[in-house]
């Protein structure tokens, strides 16, 4: 999300869209794949949970936003602490556990990124994402994404498609860095209960599922992008402004 500051005044601007060096404006990969169909049972659910539904998507994304911050942090090599300097909890015992999935993935599979949190905005594309990690695990290179969902969903393949294309089209080999073999999900709140055998990635709680060719998703995901268009071509990211004081 962009922040503007002028004079008393702080204003967001809208968070689905990315803008370029030149100012020009591209909607994330995410906003686009809202013109993805959703699933049968996703509609359903939503139906039966009626307001709730908002509320739960809600509690979701900050539960997401939040492991990705702690990932993060951690990639970085900072301390993260579960209780604050007064003993209390600063996170979701929930939120802290899937964290730890991602420490226990880290310390048994060691990758190596190359990039942590990367935003990338193509005007030749035109649209932007930001790739979670660029890294190598046992010699091959992914555009890893990380998920705290209740499920692996279609749409995250054509995601990650589209930050592969990113990567590829922003990345010069002039920069040394890795080419790409495939893309990843790693699934924090996966249904498994043990560790995986015979090159498996996996543990109780979380597993990497991987793909190497990413070809049908990629031109799914233009088809989206099309679609998407036809109806947000002329869409502007909106600003929301906040003075910093008031006095009557």
């Amino acid at each position: 999300m962009l922040v503007k500051t002028k004079t008393n005044q702080l204003t967001f601007v809208d968070g689905r869209f990315y803008h370029d060096e030149d100012g020009n404006y591209f909607p994330s990969a995410t906003t686009l794949l809202e013109a993805y169909p959703k699933p049968f049972a996703l509609i359903q659910w939503m139906k039966e949970m009626g307001s709730k539904a908002d509320e739960i998507r809600d509690n979701a994304g900050r539960r997401g936003s939040t492991v990705h911050q702690l990932t993060e942090d951690y990639d970085h090599g900072m301390e993260c602490t579960l209780l604050d300097d007064n003993n209390r909890p600063k996170y979701s015992l929930e939120e802290w556990n899937m964290f730890e999935r991602y420490v226990e993935f880290s310390v048994n599979h060691k990758p190596v990124h190359a990039m942590i949190e990367q935003t990338f905005v193509s005007n030749h594309l035109k649209f932007a994402g930001t790739l979670d990690r660029i890294c190598t695990i046992d010699g091959k290179t992914y555009v890893l994404d990380i998920k705290t969902s209740n499920g692996i969903y279609n749409s995250y393949w054509l995601q990650l498609a589209a930050y592969k294309e990113l990567y590829n089209h922003s990345v010069k080999q002039s920069d040394n860095m890795p080419d790409i073999d495939g893309v990843a999900i790693l699934w924090l709140n996966a249904k498994t209960r043990t560790y995986g055998k015979n090159g498996v990635i996996q543990g109780p709680g979380w597993q990497m599922v991987t793909k190497d060719d990413t070809s049908d998703d990629w031109s799914l995901f233009q088809a989206v992008q099309q679609l998407w268009n036809a109806e947000h071509e002329n869409d502007k990211p909106r600003e929301f402004s906040y003075q910093l004081s008031h006095k009557k």
